[in-house]
């Protein structure tokens, strides 16, 4: 599991970035008893295939239904 500010470094993306995509429903973070976002590693897949889809023009939410083809917790 790795926290926000680490999949934001990984990514290359601002971690309100993370939070956005997290929001919109491309992937979701489990929470501590702190409240603190965790994410499972294959989030780093869907976060690049986000990037990919939007650089070759795709809207969000094709990415959405895009993704929800897959099995959770799977890229």
């Amino acid at each position: 599991m790795l926290p926000i500010g680490e999949v934001a470094e990984r990514s290359g993306l601002a971690a309100s970035a993370v939070r956005y995509y997290e929001k919109a429903g491309l992937f979701h973070a489990e929470r501590t008893a702190g409240n603190q976002r965790l994410f499972r590693r294959d989030v780093l897949r869907r976060l690049a295939f986000i990037r990919i889809a939007q650089r070759v023009g795709l809207s969000l939410q094709e990415i959405v239904e895009a993704l929800n083809e897959l099995p959770v917790n799977r890229a």
